[in-house]
Formats: C-alpha cells, sequence, structure tokens
C-alpha cells in the first residue's frame, strides 16, 4: 500500500491518517505523526478532522480511504458502536481512541478495527522508571483517563488503589476495576511505588491547584501527571522536591502516539523524532527537567 515510498509531497498515492473530535484545532497529534511520516520517508499525511456527526465522520472516513484515525473528545465512548472489531482492552474500558481501518493486504477491505492506546502510553511512560507487576499504584481520578489507566495497569499486572474527589463516581470504578477505594481524607495512610495524577487539577489556567497535598509526595518514588499544560504542574515541582522521579503529561502523549504509528503502519515508531518536536513545541528540548528547573 505504499507505506515505504518516498515521501514526495502530497499526491495521489498519499495515504491518509488523521483525528476525528470536536474540537480538534488544538491537538498535538498532527505534528507529532506527520513528523514520523518524514523521518521515515513515508508517503502519508495527517490531518485534524473537525467532526460534527459521528455516524457521517465514520461512514465518511471508510469512503474517502482513510487508512487510520485518533478519536478524541467527545467521541472516545460513542465510536465504540461504530467498529467492527474492538480490542479486549478497549471493550473492557468501554473507550476507542485509535481505528485503524482496512488492511495492507486487502486495500478493498474497509473494516473498523477499534483499540485504545491512552492505556499503553501511560503504562510505558511508566515502564521508564518502574516495574509495573506486582507494584502498588495510586490512581487519582475516575473520569475517562483514569478509566483507562487503571485497566492498562491491571492489564500489567500492577495494584492499583483508586481515589477520586466524588466518592460515588470513584467507588463504581473501583467496582469495576476490583481495586480498593481510598478516601481523599484517608491518603496520608497510603504508600505506593507511584502516584499518576488522571485528572486535570494543575492544568492552565489553574497552576496553583494540586490534588495532593505536597506533605505526602515523600510517599511514593514516581509521580506521574498526565497534564501537559504546564508540562511543570505544581504536583511535578513538588514531587520533585520531594525526591521523587517525575513523568510529565507529553510521556504518556508520546507513548500513546507511538502505539497509534506502530497499530497503523506496522513500523517501530521513531520515539526521538516524536520527543524532539514536543519538547520544540514546549519550549526547549530538556522536557521536563528544563520545565521545572526553569520554574524554580
Amino acid at each position: 500500500m505504499g507505506m515505504s515510498c518516498q515521501q514526495q509531497g502530497i499526491n495521489g498515492g498519499t495515504q491518509l491518517f488523521g483525528i476525528i473530535g470536536n474540537p480538534v484545532h488544538h491537538t498535538l497529534s498532527p505534528v507529532m505523526h506527520n513528523a514520523c511520516f518524514a523521518a521515515l520517508g513515508m508517503n502519508c499525511v495527517y490531518v485534524p478532522l473537525p467532526t460534527s456527526g459521528l455516524a457521517a465522520g465514520v461512514a465518511g472516513l471508510k469512503a474517502l480511504g482513510f487508512k487510520g484515525v485518533s478519536v478524541t473528545i467527545p467521541f472516545k465512548e460513542e465510536v465504540v458502536g461504530f467498529v467492527d472489531v474492538l480490542d479486549p482492552v478497549a471493550a473492557r474500558i468501554g473507550a476507542v481512541n485509535t481505528l485503524l481501518i482496512g488492511s495492507a493486504e486487502n486495500p478493498a477491505d474497509r473494516t473498523v478495527f477499534g483499540s485504545n492506546t491512552d492505556w499503553v502510553g501511560a503504562n510505558r511512560a511508566l515502564a521508564e522508571k518502574m516495574q509495573l507487576r506486582g507494584s502498588r499504584v495510586l490512581l487519582i481520578g475516575a473520569g475517562g483517563a483514569g478509566r483507562a489507566i487503571g485497566f492498562g495497569l491491571l492489564e500489567a499486572g500492577a495494584e492499583v488503589l483508586l481515589t477520586n474527589r466524588t466518592r460515588e463516581k470513584g467507588m463504581e470504578l473501583a467496582r469495576q476495576l476490583g481495586c480498593a477505594f481510598v478516601e481523599p481524607e484517608a491518603l496520608s495512610d497510603v504508600r505506593a511505588v507511584a502516584m499518576v495524577n488522571a485528572t486535570s487539577v494543575g492544568m492552565a489556567p489553574a497552576l496553583e491547584q494540586t490534588p495532593v497535598p505536597a506533605e505526602l509526595l515523600s510517599h511514593f518514588s514516581v509521580v506521574m501527571d498526565i497534564v501537559y499544560a504546564p508540562l511543570a504542574t505544581r504536583l511535578l515541582r513538588e514531587a520533585r522536591a520531594a525526591g521523587c522521579e517525575v513523568l510529565d503529561g507529553l510521556s504518556m502523549l508520546m507513548y500513546q502516539g507511538a502505539a497509534q504509528f506502530e497499530l497503523w503502519t506496522g513500523k517501530v515508531a521513531p520515539l526521538e523524532v516524536m520527543r524532539k518536536v514536543l519538547a520544540e513545541r514546549f519550549g526547549g528540548e530538556g522536557g521536563i527537567a528544563t520545565q521545572l528547573n526553569r520554574s524554580s
């Protein structure tokens, strides 16, 4: 299907990829994926596709010959009803962020395969700093991100403790995960290898908010925040001061994108290319270390 042909600009042989959602103007995915295509000399392009109706959108993707798309807010749950084959972990999560359309073997095949790489991204990021299997992880947040990360951690053999500001929602997800729910006021008693903030607490413009008091951060060896605007959230600044290893939101973003790229193309994602373009987007190749030093 021309996956390895030299890129010569957009032409009749260009393979189409994109992201559907509403809004999509802010997404970093086109920068990331197009840099990968260029680095590997692939005749492919990735475009943002603002989508008002999911049924018409998926039908359009199939009719226009798109090979694969990312799915973002507000369609991650709804799109499950539009796939022909659903990945088992995505089925448990109840959300899909990646569609693969057709197959390399049969260009006329328009079967839609639905997957979720959010959990893969979180697991790969954490695996840089720790062994997941058998390790205890405190997960903060019972929204879509927390749900994906929670099921992913269990898939990797980790022990999950869940806490959430809204007790009822947190207890319901804990029941579905089969893990313990920790009341927010009882967090001082928790000890774990890692803590993951899967909420938007600390995102701009609320820069001084944090999901956990600074004095509790020494209870964890690794702290990961899925927020990437800013990179150096208050949580990560305070975690670094407490001696923790820290992972910013770009780590998960990069690895979930890498998993998408590999699913779509069958090629190993050029991680250093992805890391470089994301770092440049956030003002310097030092990533989180640079951002933390600037803000300290």
